[in-house]
């Protein structure tokens, strides 16, 4: 699959399931919601005291499932290596992320208070490669 097919999938399907590996190499995995930047990005917003923010300061090798609502039927796998955005910068990164995914939101002062708060933080990852490319 061409990563520009994936990007295409991912900015109409943003269910998806993200791999990191742990310290000791082992897969860790998060239900996550994800969509596509305007430089072609995956990306995923998430607190900068998740799990998989500190398996990405160990390895930035990451994978995401993306799947419909329906669960089973299509789906794809995109493979790359993430960058963790902090606040302040994340900020905007995050607005575009709600309004991608969302729309407008009913007030963004309250969004902005509610991103520090919760110490959000946006994940993005370069599409190095994509799947799948077989069936069976």
């Amino acid at each position: 699959m061409h990563p520009d097919d994936a990007r295409q999938f991912l900015t109409e399907h943003h269910h998806a399931v993200m791999h990191t590996y742990r310290e000791d190499g082992s897969p860790q995995l998060s239900p996550v919601a994800a969509t596509v930047d305007a430089d072609g990005r995956a990306i995923v917003s998430t607190r900068e005291t998740a799990v998989k923010v500190v398996n990405l300061g160990n390895d930035s090798r990451t994978s995401l499932c993306v799947f419909t609502e329906a669960f089973f039927g299509p789906w794809i796998r995109i493979d790359g290596h993430a960058e963790v955005v902090p606040l302040p910068d994340a900020m905007e990164l995050l607005i575009d992320y709600y309004r991608r995914i969302s729309g407008e939101h009913p007030d963004w002062d309250d969004y902005r208070a509610a991103m520090e708060a919760e110490r959000r933080v946006v994940v993005c990852i370069d599409i190095h490669s994509a799947g799948p490319d077989v069936a069976g």
